[in-house]
């Protein structure tokens, strides 16, 4: 199994990015696929969770009406699209299961966002 994560970069805080994670080695169809970021010397936390079954989601409360989560099947990707960043969002993002296969931890990408 292989998380590719992609699409982090610098940005002005107001700005937006959009995540792009390809999986490999399993079928996201029907898996609850989720987004996570890490700060320095903080663990994984969750931010951003789809359920495959129903296609919910949830979002931390820091993230709510910021975030989205998307996935397209055929293309075996999930997406987090991020508007309006702040500060606080600058983190190693990485996209995993939820919970989180502990073998499946990509590279992650890193998003920074300056004020």
């Amino acid at each position: 199994v292989q998380m590719v994560e992609s699409g982090g970069g610098m940005v002005q805080a107001g700005g937006s990015l959009r995540l792009s994670c390809a999986a490999s080695g399993l079928t996201i169809w029907y898996l609850t696929m989720a987004w996570y970021r890490q700060t320095p010397g903080q663990g994984r936390t969750l931010v951003a969770r789809l359920r495959w079954m129903d296609n919910s989601t949830f979002y931390i409360d820091s993230v709510k009406g910021r975030f989205t989560i998307t996935k397209d099947n055929a293309r075996n990707t999930i997406y987090l699209q991020m508007t309006s960043l702040k500060p606080e969002d600058t983190a190693i993002y990485y996209c995993n299961e939820d919970p989180p296969g502990a073998g499946y931890w990509g590279r992650g990408t890193q998003v920074t966002v300056s004020s």
